[in-house]
This record gives C-alpha cells, structure tokens and sequence, in this order.
C-alpha cells in the first residue's frame, strides 16, 4: 500500500497565508476577534443594559424592604436607647390588641371600596365614550388627563376648601338640588362624610388616567367586531361588558391590582384634609386616619419606628392578599362575561 507525500517546498519559497473571506489578507485571529465581539454583543450586553435597574432596585428597593423586616423584630423606639435590642414577634403581637390599628384599618379599607369601585367603572364608560368617533377627540383625551398632571398637593387642598362646612361649594350644590338639609353638612365630623370627601379626591385625580389606559387597549378591538354585535342587536352597553371588558381583561387586571395598591396605601388625601395635619391623627378621634398615617404618626410622632416597622409589614401582606383577591375575582368576572 504505498502513500503519496506532498513535495517539500523549494529552498527560499514561504507557504502562503490564508486569506480572508474578503481577500484583503486578514489573518485568521481578526476574524475571530469579530466573532468574539459578536458573541459578547448577544449573549452578554443585554444583561449590562439591565444590569442598572437591579442594581438600583436592590440598593433602593431591596435593601430598605429588608431592614424594614429586621427593625420589625427590634425595639426601637428613638427615646428610648436603653431598652432590650431583640423583640421578636412582640411588635406583631402587639398589633392584634391595638384598637388604633384596627380602626385605621377600617377607614382604609371604607375610603377604598368608595374610591376604586366607582373610579374604575367610570373609567371603564369614559373610554368607552372616548372610543368613538367625537369632534376634538384629542381635546376631549388631553382634558380627562388634566386631573392627573396637577399636583396632588394643589389639588387636595382645593378640595379641602370645596368640602368646608360654612363655606364650601359642596354643601352649596347639595342644597341646589335640596339635599342639603337643615344644617350644612360638616365632612369632618364622622366616618361617612369624610369617606366620601377623600373618596371624591382620589376618583378626580385618576378617572382619566385609568381611561386612558382602557382607551389604549380599546384601540386594539377590531372594529368588524362592534359591527357585527350591532348587526345582532346588541347595543352600546351591552357591547361595552360583553365586548370590550373581556377583550381588554389584562388592562383591566392591571389598572384593579394597580388602584388596591394604591388605596390601601393612601397617605396625602387624609393626611392634608384634616386642618390639624402635623398630628396626623386623621381627625379629632380618628374619623378618616388610613394605616399610612397611622405609621407616620406612630414612627416620626411617636418615634416608636419598631412598632411602626410591624405595621408596614402588615400592610404589606395585606395588599397582597386584596391585590391576589381582587385579581382573581376580575379575572373570573371578565372571563365569565365572554
């Protein structure tokens, strides 16, 4: 069996070096260089586009929701270095019995029923109305926004003045349709006026946000759809809940997980309609105090941030079970109306 070997290159004569693919002579480690780079590009630098976010999520985030779960366990109170580091579950425990906790409770969940409810639903016939054709469509969207970009501070103590007793254009409009009783109105005095106050303050402030969003996903819906329920006999209403609802279910989802979280965390509304806001006691005996205020009040009042610490972590958990309640039950809603 013989073999064929190549011939040995002639004395003074080098072997030509392979060339690229573009014939311009690069070498083979330019080649892999680029692909190297190319490697890095995809696999790599989207995890350093992202990398900032976690990296601020953690230090702002993270680290203050874990300290937060730390100071829970400790007793500490700012005036009184001398007592014992450890409290364990004390500050939880102490929770259950603590009348102040429970009524705030009861105020954030009464202001909430009275404000998400009735501003998703008006969300909801809004952008509804907003969905067809109107004159000044753009107009019409950027005046619903307004409410929205105006500062929750100006807006919330305007609202304080609409809702004076003696002088307020609220008892003024209630007694033009002759609900306005013997004596003006007092919207500080109990639970259910002042519900209803704050309650309208934050429906102002976020109707039209939550319309947008609802417009958006609304504008998403082919339009052969409406046409063929109308040619059924369906009309706007009925197009609206059998239609529109469960054809937008992930935006409604969103806009309800997104209203539980903030109407149970409800701070500036109460806290600037009470005429005495530095106490943050949410009226004279606690008429309208939401468990935001009752932390600022028990922490930087009462300067007791262990037990202010165990109440916020409660709070968390608490919007956690509504927000999973509330998306389980829109989910079921919107799917059954299919």
């Amino acid at each position: 069996m013989s073999s064929t070997r190549a011939a040995p290159a002639p004395p003074g004569r080098r072997t030509p070096r392979k060339r690229g693919a573009d014939g311009s002579g690069a070498d083979q480690r330019r080649l892999t260089w680029r692909n190297r780079l190319y490697r890095f590009d995809m696999r790599y630098m989207p995890y350093l586009l992202i990398a900032p976010f976690f990296l601020i999520f953690g230090v702002f985030g993270l680290f203050p929701l874990i300290f937060n779960g730390v100071v829970s366990l400790r007793n500490y109170r700012l005036d009184d270095p001398t007592l014992p580091p450890w409290a364990g579950f004390d500050n939880f425990a102490k929770l259950l019995g603590d009348e102040d906790f429970w009524n705030a409770l009861y105020n954030t969940f009464g202001i909430f029923l009275l404000s998400s409810v009735p501003q998703l639903l008006l969300a909801l016939v809004v952008a509804s109305l907003l969905n067809r054709k109107l004159r000044a469509q753009t107009w019409w969207r950027v005046g619903i926004l307004l409410p929205y970009v105006t500062p929750l501070v100006a807006s919330t103590m305007v609202f304080s003045v609409f809702f004076s007793r003696d002088f307020g254009m609220a008892n003024w409009l209630l007694g033009l349709v002759g609900l306005g009783g013997d004596a003006p109105a007092d919207w500080r005095a109990d639970k259910f006026h002042s519900w209803i106050a704050i309650a309208t303050m934050v429906n102002w402030k976020w109707i039209g946000y939550n319309a947008l969003l609802y417009l958006a996903a609304m504008q998403s819906i082919p339009r052969d759809v409406y046409e063929a329920s109308a040619i059924d006999g369906a009309g706007p209403w009925r197009q609206l809940w059998r239609i529109t609802v469960p054809m937008i279910q992930p935006v409604v989802v969103f806009t309800v997980v997104l209203s539980t979280i903030g109407g149970l965390q409800l701070f500036t509304e109460p806290m600037l309609f009470d005429l005495n806001a530095q106490a943050a006691t949410g009226g004279p005996n606690g008429e309208w105090q939401t468990i935001a205020q009752l932390i600022y009040k028990v922490g930087w009042k009462d300067l007791d941030l262990g037990y202010a610490a165990a109440m916020s972590w409660a709070l968390f958990l608490i919007i956690l079970v509504v927000a999973g309640i509330n998306t389980l039950l829109t989910n079921r809603l919107s799917g059954g109306r299919q």
